[in-house]
Formats: C-alpha cells, structure tokens, sequence
C-alpha cells in the first residue's frame, strides 16, 4: 500500500462517493446553528437530523433534491465513552476535535449498499489487507424483542471477501445506535481493523481484542442502518423510511493508511508537533512527558480554533466554559512540562489556518480575530495560575489534607490537574482528599454528558393532517402583508394548546437569521385564528395559532400585524446600518455572531477584542443616524447566484448555510449590502432614529450591543426628557442642571470635609482620657483598648500614629469602631519599637482579633489595621487583646 497524504485520503473518499451519486456537502460549524439540544455538533448526520426526524425528506444543495450525501464534519466530543477530556493527549487516539468522514441515504440504497462500498473502497480502492479488517453486527437484544441482524451477516458474506470468522456479534451496547431517548435508532455495524504485528497476531486471535479497548485493535468505520423510531414507552416501531448514517473517524483513517501506530504520528498532526517543538525546544518522540504535553497541545489547539471560528468563544457557561477548559489544560501542560510561562497557543493558529485553508476556510478567514482570543485568553489565565499557587499556599496552611472540594476548585478555577495539586501537596508532606475530588469530577461530568445528548420532541402534538398533496408553501410576504391563502394541512399541539397549520400562501415571515416571526391573524370565514409564531420547516411554513380552525377546507385570508412588523423592519434594517458602521469605526475583524430582532429593541454581537468606548458608541450611533437622514432607498435583490454575490463584496456570515440563490439587501452600493432573507422599510429615513441602550461582553472577544429604534426610540427620548424635568424641578434649578449637581457635589465634599475634621478633634481631645484608661499586663505592659464611635478606618490609623509620638516605650494600643447597618467592623493596633523587640508585632495583634469580628488583616509591626463583618463581637475582641499580647510576650 503506497503511501497516501491526509488531503489524498480525504478527497478519495469524496471523489469515491461523488461518483456513487451522493452530494457532497459542506462541514456544518462545530457550533450548532439550528440545535439547541446539542453542545456542540458531535458527529457528521447532526445537520441531516430534520431529515431523520421526518421534518424534511431531501437534501437540498445545488438546486437540486438529494437522497444521498457525503462529506467531512468536523466534530467535538469531550464527554462519553474513550472522551474524557483528563484522558485525551494521554493516549494517541482519541481527539477534543476530530473530523469524521461520513455518507448518508435518506430513504435511499440501505445495507447492501452500504456495507459493498464500505469493503470496495477500504480494500479495493485503499488496499487495506482484508485479513485484518473484521465486522461487528447487532446480536439481538430480548428486551427489545430484536433478533439478531441475519441480513447483514449474509451481506457481509455476499458484498465482500471477508472471512465468515471475522464477522462476529455483539449486543445492544456496541451495535445499536439511538439518537437519543425517543426518536430515530437501529442496528450498526462497524469495521475494526488489527493493527499488531504478524507475530502477535499468531499468539492472540484479534477476534477476541475487538470491542476490548486495545488500542492495536480498534474500529475505523461505523455503519448505522435507522430502521426503527423509539417511542416514549420504549416500544420500537419500524420507520416508513430506512436511512444509512456512516461514520469514520479521519485522523484514524489516516494513521492507519500511513502505517502508523498513533494518530499523532500521522501527517495529520506533524506540522502542529513540529511547531510546538520548536516553541518549546523540544522533539516530538525522545521524551514520555513532553510527548504527552505535546499531543495535549496540538490536539486542544484545533478544537479551541475551530470553536471559536464557528462561534464558541471562551466564556464561564456553556459552550464558551468548555472551550476554556480545553484552552487552559494545553497551556497548563505548556506550563508545567514545557516551561512555556508565556502565551504560545496563539501562534499555532496560522499553522492550522494553512493547513486546512482550502477545507475549513473560516479559520484562515478569521485568523487575526481567532488568534487575538487565544492570546487574551492566554493571558489572563497565565496570571489564574499564579493566584492558584498562592490560593493553594493558602489551603494547605494548618492542615494535614487538601479537601476535595478545595482541590476540584484548583482543578476547575485555576487549571491544576489533580496530579499537580498532588504533587506540590506531597512536598509540603500533605494528603489529598481524592474521593471527594472524584465524586466532583463526576458530578460534572455528567452534566457535561446530559448537555452532550441528543433530544427529540416529545410534545402532545397529533399527526398533520394533509387536506391534499404534501407541498411547501408560498411566501408572499415581501411585497404583501395580506394574502388569501388555504389550509394544506393542519395538526392539533394538544388540549388547550392550540394547533398548527400549513398554508398554500403566506405574508408570515418564519422566525430566522436572528429576526422574530411575525404575528397576527387568519381569517377563515367567520372565525379569526391568532397567530403566535411562524417557523420554515423544509419549505413549509408552520403557523402555530391559538385554536383549530372550525373548518379547514374553508377560504382563508392570512393577515400581518402592520404595526409590529413595521417596528421589527425597522429594528432589522438599522442593525444593517449599524453593522457597515461598527466596521467602519473599529475595523474590518468585526464580524456577526449572533443577533435578534424584534418589535420592541435589536441586539447585536459581534467580534471585537475590547469594550467599545462611551466615544466610540457616540461616533457609530451619530453615523447610524446620519444614514437615517439621508433617507436611502432599499435595493432588494431576489434569486441573485451566490457567487455573483459573493465577487460584489455581499456580507455573509460565517458557518451560514446559504443556497445556490440568495437574497441581497443594499441600503447603497458603497456601504451596507448583506445576503439577508429578513424584512425591511422601503427607505433608512422610516426607521425614525437610533440609540444605544447599552454595551457589554458576551464571551472572550465578543461585545454586545442593544439599540432602539422607532416608537421604542421616541419613547425612550420623551421618558429622558421627563426624568431631566424632574432633576431640574427637584433641585430647583433653571439654568444648567449639569453645572448645578456639580456645584452640589463641591458643596457636599466641602462639608464631609469639614464632619471629618470635626471628628478627628473630637477623637483627638478624647485621646488623653483613653491614654489614661489603660492597664498593666504581664512583662509590665501598658495596654490601651477603646472603641471610638462614629470612627473609620482612616481615622482609627491617625490615632494610631498619635499615640505612638505621645508613648515611645512599652505600650500596646488597641482601638475599634464599628457601623452596625453596613455590618462593618474596624480594628487598629500600635506597638512601641521596645516591644517588637520582644516579638510583639502589630500585624500578628490585629490579625489574631480580626479572627474573632469575622474578619482579617494586617500592616506593618509597629501599627496595623484590619477589618471585619461582625460589629456585634467588637467588645469581645477588644477584651481579648491582653490574651492575644501576653501569649506573645
């Protein structure tokens, strides 16, 4: 078998599906765009899922319906059986981000095909030696009352020349595959291959290594035949329509063809090793530590690049959260084993981006905004790593055990792997509390598995009722906001749910591209239905009202409500404006990535590496609304081929699934033209005017921005003008407000001044009679305690300063206050020069007492200060004081 690069491979396997008629489709973003249910897009039919529901029943691309289709997915796993994040890099074949090569038939060809190409392809066309390849196949399962998969044993025997030995069955937990709980599901039937020497495979039949973790044995190809929907009782039925979803994992592939032992071997992941090697003075092979840190490395860099490409930027919750876990365990292996102490992961992106440019080209697009997020984030983790050294310094202070809980936040927090925490805990002769610790790690885990599964819907909605010929409907809506229509179908969602219908035409625009669907009525005959949301399904727009209609053969006339559409046109078409113009101010990276639009306000998120000035936002939304004025005319363009949109400059969203026509909006050539399928006014000047409501962060990188317009910006503009009245009607102003509050202010300064200096007189005159107050304690020394009401912190310092210039010899001071309705409480102590010789030290004083107020604190030996949370236990710390000095003295 002559030697094969990764590209080779890769587009072998297109050109050997493309010629077996599938499609061959584009990689769907690692984010996914339509599946709230999903993490992050794990497998290659995530974006065929409306097809195996029985929502669509082609897929559509090049103008044309498929039933077959092939590709390359890049996916994310890092929960679940062998995805372990703790565990990737620690063995050589398993990835955070991994593509997986796949074909698919909807309805189309089913085993026997599958199983033929899969065999002519692996041994005919790749020649792989078929004496190592064996094929595993569902072996029944009772519960379920499934009898073994005879069909694809015989297959296997009739489409191929593998040895009858080398099939071989297994039960439901390999060779069964369910998209979730309920849904599509069925028997798989997966291609393993022996990868040991001839001598080992003479000592152990590889039979027995298959499906036993042996890495030398492992699966390359998965076939799954969808046959049956599982219902929510359990019982499985068959589908009208059979699929076929395959799945192979490419990086395997590819170390298999090369011969290879380890996906990281491969050219696959050469250029990144070699890179990684080069930063950290070191070679990838000579060393188990550093090549563990490595593969750490090279893998974690293309799930955090591509992730954040397609949208996932690091964040503390959800998709965001994962991907900055998987960044800060590869710099922390950076750190800890190849002494990288600064920011490096960033500068692996222009390797991938090369890599991949002409197959996942989002990266290379937004290579400068991509690496920019890395690196910040890089930064602001290498200084968590310190603070979570000097947070364990803390931890390990007085204890013969680091709890569970204060190891997991290490781990969690600060990026410590529990092997680190261990380490440094052994140093100091310290136990860890791993149970604990373990019991955490699961805890998440598990959540990170249930927010990783598929969902079905599982609602009370009936069958659609199809009144004639299942079609799409027509929408009417960009030239009409009233049409006649008639029902095609109607379904009901349940008792006191409402129902759903499909209609022939429709003026109801479909929720989509971040704008609201519409609302409003249809009126069939003497019956008005409400319209409360429109959604696009494979065409067919789906209108869920609030009853069903008294007789659905009945003519119909689908009605818009004007008003909120007019007000979501021009919320949509402002945040087109104010996009040409964020642009414009902070430069070409930014970048959509993500929107809504509706009636009342629009919001927007974009790339962006910093907070947006209060300068900045004044600049954009003066420029919005000059473009406002200049009333510019909206040039809709329908059914415009995407390349002819693409060489105009037209904007288009990255990991946005656009077909061979598109819809091009320009509000003037030389400014704002963007591929958008939502509603908009005929002209900028009917959006009235723009204002910011506010900016802030989103994730690593991504700013938000929120605005009116319209009746919401007018109303806003009359509530301003409203509360300024009341300013000027409460301070009695009628000139200049803004100069008079400033004048108040000066005023208020003066006289807090003026308070503060009356009370440190007051404290000053009463500083002899506590002088006089104190008493003697052991070793003879003068102790002097008091609490001085209405004090601060400040004050309590000065004092402490003034008794040490009155009293230069054997005095300790010890002074409070306390403010009980902010439930604070404040300590200081002085100690004369005499007495530190001795190894009384105000430090140690104050923060032995602080303990007791629920606080702590500390400063230098001869005065220092410190604060609390309980004021109630202040004469208890005060009278504690001589206890405190004598066990020092």
């Amino acid at each position: 078998m002559s030697f094969k690069s990764s590209g080779q491979i890769r587009k072998e396997f297109m050109d050997f599906f493309e010629r077996k008629a599938h499609a061959i489709t584009q990689s769907a973003p690692v984010v996914p765009k339509d599946d709230p249910t999903l993490l992050f897009t794990n497998a290659g039919m995530n974006q065929f899922k409306p097809i195996f529901l029985g929502d669509q029943k082609t897929w559509q691309q090049d103008g044309k319906e498929w039933s077959r289709a092939a590709n390359t997915q890049k996916c994310i796993r890092v929960s679940g059986k062998h995805n372990d994040l703790e565990e990737v890099g620690i063995d050589t074949y398993h990835h955070t981000l991994f593509e997986m090569l796949g074909n698919w038939s909807f309805g189309d060809y089913f085993k026997k095909e599958a199983i033929g190409w899969a065999w002519e392809l692996l041994v005919d066309e790749w020649g792989l030696d078929k004496d190592r390849l064996y094929a595993t196949v569902f072996g029944g399962d009772e519960q379920d009352g499934l009898p073994v998969d005879e069909e694809a044993i015989e297959l296997w025997k009739s489409e191929t020349d593998i040895k009858s030995e080398h099939i071989l069955k297994f039960g439901k937990k390999d060779n069964f595959w369910e998209m979730g709980d309920t849904g599509p599901c069925g028997p798989c039937s997966e291609i393993h291959v022996d990868l040991r020497t001839d001598e080992e495979r003479a000592e152990v039949d590889g039979a027995t290594l298959v499906n036993a973790d042996d890495p030398r044995v492992m699966e390359i190809w998965n076939l799954v035949f969808i046959q049956f929907n599982r219902e929510n009782s359990g019982k499985l039925n068959p589908l009208p329509a059979q699929h076929v979803d395959t799945g192979m994992g490419f990086e395997r592939i590819c170390a298999v063809m090369q011969g290879k032992k380890s996906n990281y071997d491969s050219d696959v992941f050469k250029p990144l090793l070699d890179e990684i090697g080069r930063l950290g003075g070191v070679t990838y092979g000579k060393d188990y530590k550093t090549d563990v840190a490595m593969r750490v490395i090279a893998d974690h860099i293309r799930a955090v690049s591509f992730g954040i490409a397609d949208g996932a930027s690091p964040s503390n919750d959800g998709r965001g959260y994962v991907i900055r876990r998987i960044l800060r365990r590869a710099v922390r292996y950076g750190w800890d084993v190849l002494g990288l102490r600064k920011p490096f992961m960033h500068e692996l992106c222009s390797v991938l981006a090369v890599q991949f440019k002409d197959v996942f080209p989002e990266l290379h697009a937004q290579l400068g905004y991509v690496s920019s997020v890395i690196k910040s984030e890089e930064e602001s983790f290498l200084k968590t790593l310190g603070q979570g050294i000097s947070l364990f310094g803390q931890v390990a202070e007085g204890t013969d055990v680091i709890s569970g809980d204060d190891a997991f936040k290490l781990h969690d927090t600060y990026g410590f792997p529990i092997d680190l925490t261990r380490l440094m805990a052994r140093e100091r002769g310290l136990k860890v509390d791993e149970e604990r610790f373990e019991e955490l790690m699961n805890e998440q885990k598990d959540r990170a598995r249930s927010a990783g599964k598929f969902t079905t819907e599982t609602s009370d909605a009936g069958e659609w009722n199809w009144l004639g010929e299942e079609k799409t409907s027509e929408f009417t809506g960009y030239d009409e906001t009233e049409t006649a229509a008639n029902i095609l179908a109607w379904r009901s969602l349940g008792e006191g749910k409402g129902a759903q219908l499909i209609l022939d035409k429709t003026p109801f625009y479909a929720e989509s591209g971040g704008q609201v669907s519409d609302s409003g009525s249809i009126d069939c005959g003497d019956q008005k239905l409400k319209v409360v949301a429109v959604e696009n399904r494979d065409g067919k727009r789906i209108h869920t009202v609030n009853v069903l209609p008294e007789d659905p053969t009945a003519e119909c006339v689908a009605i818009v409500d004007v008003a909120k559409r007019s007000e979501i046109e021009k919320n949509h078409s402002a945040t087109h404006l104010m996009h040409a113009v964020l642009r414009d101010v902070l430069g070409d990276h930014v970048a959509q990535k993500g929107s809504l639009v509706n009636h009342k306000k629009l919001r927007f998120d974009f790339s962006h590496y910093d907070s947006v000035t209060a300068e900045q936002l004044d600049e954009i939304e003066k420029e919005v609304n000059l473009k406002i004025r200049e009333n510019i005319a909206l040039q809709e363009e329908r059914e415009v081929p995407i390349d002819e949109a693409r060489e105009r400059g037209a904007t288009m969203l990255f990991g946005e699934k656009y077909g061979d026509k598109v819809r091009v909006v320009t509000f003037d050539p030389g400014f704002s033209m963007e591929l958008c399928g939502g509603t908009h006014v005929k002209a900028t000047g009917q959006i009235g005017y723009f204002r910011f409501l506010g900016e802030s962060s989103v994730a690593s990188g991504i700013r938000r921005v929120e605005a009116v317009t319209g009746h919401a910006a007018d109303e806003l503009l009359r509530n301003e003008k409203h509360e300024l009245q009341k300013v000027k009607d409460a301070i009695g102003a009628s000139g200049d407000p803004v100069a008079f509050i400033n004048e108040l202010l000066k005023d208020k300064k003066q006289l807090e001044k003026e308070l503060r200096e009356i009370k440190m007189k007051e404290a000053a005159s009463g500083l002899d009679s506590i002088l006089d107050s104190g008493v003697e304690i052991a070793g003879g020394i003068h102790l002097i305690t008091g609490e001085l009401p209405g004090s601060d912190m400040n004050q309590l310092k000065q004092l402490g300063y003034d008794i040490l210039n009155k009293r230069t010899e054997n005095t300790v001071m010890v002074l409070g206050t306390k403010d009980e309705e902010q439930g604070k409480v404040f300590l200081m102590a002085s100690v004369t020069d005499d007495l530190i010789k001795k190894g009384i030290k105000a430090g140690a004083v104050v923060g032995a007492l602080a303990k007791l107020v629920g606080g702590g604190g500390g400063g230098q030996p001869n005065l220092a200060t410190a604060g609390g949370k309980q004021p109630e236990k202040l004469q208890e710390a005060l009278s504690k004081a001589s206890e405190v000095i004598e066990a020092m003295a």
